[in-house]
């Protein structure tokens, strides 16, 4: 039971267990807004104190783990996310509530930047799209989260979000009896010669910051939609809430779809090609998005969802392959810091929100694929996966690349 295929679907389903908790965190904000008679920039900052927690973190997780690999980390990591969203709603007083919301985020800075590198380590040939099928397990959670958050306290009250506890929990049991192996399956990658075959990437300080720049437009963007579309719809979250959780999971739901065909479009294409398509595209989805009405609010929150999450492992895998060495420190500057920074983005759009309106505010939102897409066309070439063209190449093809390339023996 300790195959490849095994693991990686282990991974999955704790990744989804962890991001349950949160997706689940925006779906609440309106209902922790009307107990602690909050303004939408103190609601923004819930979410904020969440994200900078694993934000900070994430990447001194990342580090250690590169040093001293710790997959119970991957245990502890859903468990502690599921302990924090169980205690937020009985939250004695504002204050508590921001400490309960950000040990939520402190299982995710742990679980992270290790279950990206154990994916790395199992799946070592077309990386992106390996990582692709473990990012589906978060996007699938976070989808679900909201939608989910939304039945238990529209049922039982602010009190049923704790329920969201018991999936941690059980992706914590499932994760004991294969750490040993994963453990095997890390110190033999991390031991073995790193095949480098794009070494010469130009100024990779330069590439990796605006990587993770393109990153945090990305994460403003796709949180503050998630924010603020309960918002939005305030009048039929309070009337019919099935509306607003359908709109939810399908604008989370469809990064599922999305993240399955940007890892296999990266590595035939180019990482940097899927980058920037993708970013562009956001800005006319956008656009249509928010003057939508009818049915055409579901499907269009369906392809931005869809978009938007579709080069998330393709930026991992971008980060791991810059700096082979420091994997878990990587996926945690990626996953880790220039995510977080979206709760930044949302406490910022809430400033907007209560001097302009909600409105006014979602609308601010699509200056940030814009600016993402420029970014894009900044990044240097050529990429570890792909040549001069950005033309995608496979890992073994890399390996071929740098074999002909090496002088002969004498």
């Amino acid at each position: 039971m300790t195959s490849p295929a095994f693991l990686l679907g282990v991974l999955f389903f704790g990744h989804m267990c962890t991001d349950i908790v949160q997706g689940s965190l925006p779906a609440l904000l309106p209902f922790l807004k009307d107990r602690f008679d909050l303004s939408y920039a103190a609601a923004g900052s819930l979410l904020m104190a969440a994200h900078m927690t694993s934000s900070v973190i994430q990447p001194l997780f990342g580090y250690v783990t590169d040093r001293h690999p710790l997959p119970v980390l991957l245990a502890l990591g859903c468990l502690v996310s599921g302990v924090g969203i169980a205690l937020v709603p009985f939250s004695p007083s504002f204050g508590w509530l921001v400490a309960f919301v950000m040990f939520t985020g402190l299982g995710t800075a742990a679980f992270h930047p290790e279950g990206f590198k154990a994916t790395a380590c199992i799946v070592s040939e077309r990386r992106a799209t390996g990582m692709s099928f473990f990012s589906v397990g978060g996007n699938l959670g976070i989808a679900v989260g909201s939608p989910l958050a939304i039945f238990l306290v529209s049922r039982h009250g602010l009190r049923g979000a704790s329920v969201l506890l018991l999936p941690a929990a059980a992706a914590a049991l499932i994760f004991l009896p294969v750490l040993p192996a994963i453990r095997r399956r890390i110190h033999s990658v991390s031991a073995a010669p790193q095949a480098n075959a794009m070494s010469d990437v130009k100024k990779p300080l330069y590439a990796v910051s605006l990587l993770i720049l393109i990153v945090v437009m990305r994460s403003w963007t796709q949180l503050g939609l998630a924010t603020y579309i309960p918002f939005l719809y305030k009048e039929k979250l309070a009337s019919d809430p099935a509306y607003v959780a359908t709109l939810l999971f399908l604008f989370f739901g469809a990064g599922t779809v999305g993240t399955l065909l940007g890892g296999p479009l990266a590595d035939r294409f180019g990482h940097r090609r899927l980058l920037f398509v993708s970013t562009a595209l956001q800005v006319p989805l956008l656009f249509v998005f928010l003057w939508s009405s009818g049915w055409l609010v579901f499907v269009m929150a369906a392809l931005l969802g869809c978009t938007i999450v579709s080069t998330f492992a393709v930026t991992i895998v971008m980060a791991q392959e810059m700096f082979p060495r420091r994997m878990a420190t990587a996926s945690g500057a990626i996953a880790g810091f220039a995510i977080g920074t979206g709760g930044v983005g949302v406490t910022l759009l809430g400033v907007v929100a209560d001097h302009y309106g909600v409105g006014a505010a979602t609308h601010l939102i699509n200056l940030l694929p814009a600016t993402g897409a420029i970014l894009a066309l900044l990044l240097p070439l050529p990429w570890k996966t792909g040549d001069e063209n950005g033309r995608g190449i496979s890992r073994a093809e890399a390996r071929a690349e740098v074999s002909s390339a090496a002088p002969p023996a004498s």
